[in-house]
């Protein structure tokens, strides 16, 4: 760790070594290496001027990178592309005079890009994955553990903390179905040349439309793509980088989500993120169990909202074939949005593994409402023994907000019950009126619903990529 230059956070404290290799330099430079491998073995193969003994030793120099030599090649040409061109043309000398044949920086620079969005993604997903197997542990456990439901933060209607699970993970999931959509429509720019014409291929390849063509789809394979974009400019769409960032940030949205819900729990006393045995909540209040992970989740979140606006500036304001005001901006909006969702995905799996819920904190609240909540039933069961609806309307009207007064100024318990007892309109006892204050009765088919859910889209999920769900999860550092 550098202590006397700015440091991104994201590299220092948050991201995972996986996620910052996709985005080093030696991932990205050697991809670069990779892509002229490619580009020099189709010409071969399509009968260009290119030996194999190029292509050969070409292979055997993609990983011995001379960064300081390729520094001082771009402080005289001020090109990085040629910089590395004449770097690595240092290493191969028999293959100089080819490296890069009839192809522009964007052949390298953007190939590589969609190259790293792709194993970035692919990372994404298999995080995701790790999270929905956690989170779906914890709402079969919880399926059937009644809570307080809360339209507009008050009390509603009974809900299950299993049930409240699925809301945050189906909307994961939603996320996930988006991660698998565009590994399944990302496309390499191919070799497009200055103006997405192709002309310099074909001239090279002597007007043979087929050879320029044939050429792309060996890029693309050895590649590993099975297409590249149809039309171009010399630069692939920048709106493909406001869809991946996009994706990114449907990611946030649904982690903020949850953290924001997680937070406002841990303040109820009902559920908590994992707190360990020598975590200090804060500097001057040893008692507290701030929800820091959640904050964390949520700060983060904040940044990818706000970071998935450059990719749609950008995509918005690119001039004709080409203009360059596009560069600076990717070199930062992309892989810090991947290194954001990675360090959020990261905090998720670790919350999701350890959630701790408290039964009785939730049971008290939900016996403060209740009496509220059961009053429709206990209603319909005094009309069976002979009671006025309307009449009794009215008196559980009154009676509710003598309740109300006696919760909300005084301080005391729910005592509607005992009102309704008292209220010879009833025609109950206490003991036939708290029959109804069984909380399982209101739950509905939360239970039925969890399990459906994760038997019919969690489960296909977990199987499709169990190889995600081996190893362990990223361990944090702060």
């Amino acid at each position: 760790m550098s202590t006397n230059r700015y440091e991104s956070p994201l590299s220092s404290r948050y991201a995972s070594d996986e996620m910052q290799y996709i985005f080093s330099a030696d991932k990205k430079f050697s991809t670069w290496r990779r892509l002229w491998v490619a580009l020099a073995r189709g010409e071969m193969e399509l009968g260009l001027p290119v030996t194999q003994e190029q292509v050969d030793e070409l292979e055997a120099h993609i990983t011995d990178i001379d960064y300081e030599k390729a520094a001082q090649w771009e402080k005289k040409l001020r090109h990085d592309v040629m910089a590395h061109v004449h770097t690595y043309g240092e290493l191969c000398p028999k293959a100089m005079p080819i490296i890069h044949l009839g192809a522009t920086s964007c052949y390298v620079g953007d190939n590589t890009d969609v190259i790293l969005m792709k194993e970035a993604l692919e990372l994404v997903r298999d995080k995701i994955v790790r999270v929905l197997s956690h989170m779906a542990k914890f709402a079969d456990e919880y399926k059937a553990l009644p809570t307080l439901g809360f339209t507009h933060f008050q009390a509603a209607q009974l809900v299950t903390v299993g049930k409240r699970a699925t809301l945050w993970m189906n909307e994961l999931l939603m996320d996930l179905q988006e991660v698998e959509y565009r590994l399944s429509t990302l496309k390499l720019l191919g070799s497009k040349g200055t103006t997405g014409t192709q002309a310099s291929f074909l001239e090279l390849f002597e007007g043979d439309h087929e050879k320029v063509k044939a050429l792309e789809e060996k890029i693309a394979k050895e590649m590993g793509f099975t297409a590249c974009v149809p039309v171009s400019g010399q630069t692939y769409s920048r709106k493909m980088d406001y869809n991946v960032l996009s994706t990114l940030c449907g990611i946030a949205q649904s982690a903020s989500k949850f953290a924001t819900d997680l937070r406002l729990l841990c303040h109820l006393k009902e559920v908590e993120e994992p707190f360990e045995k020598n975590q200090i909540g804060s500097s001057a209040m040893p008692y507290k169990r701030n929800p820091m992970r959640c904050e964390r989740i949520c700060a983060l979140a904040r940044y990818v909202l706000a970071d998935a606006m450059n990719p749609a500036i950008t995509a918005s304001t690119q001039w004709f074939e080409r203009t360059l005001d596009d560069s600076a901006n990717k070199r930062l909006s992309v892989p810090e949005a991947f290194l954001a969702v990675d360090a959020i995905l990261n905090i998720w799996a670790n919350v999701a593994a350890g959630l701790v819920v408290h039964p009785k904190v939730i049971e008290k609240h939900i016996l403060e409402e209740l009496p509220f909540m059961a009053s429709e039933n206990i209603m319909m069961d005094a009309v069976k023994r002979g009671g006025d609806r309307q009449a009794l309307h009215e008196r559980i009207r009154v009676l509710s907000q003598q309740a109300g007064y006696q919760v909300k100024e005084l301080g005391k318990p729910n005592n509607l019950i005992d009102l309704m007892a008292a209220d010879p309109a009833f025609g109950m006892t206490k003991e036939e009126l708290s029959a109804h204050l069984e909380p399982s009765r209101y739950i509905g088919r939360c239970p039925q619903q969890v399990e459906e859910f994760l038997k019919h889209e969690i489960q296909p999920v977990l199987e499709r990529y169990a190889w995600a769900l081996e190893g362990r999860d990223t361990e944090l550092n702060v």
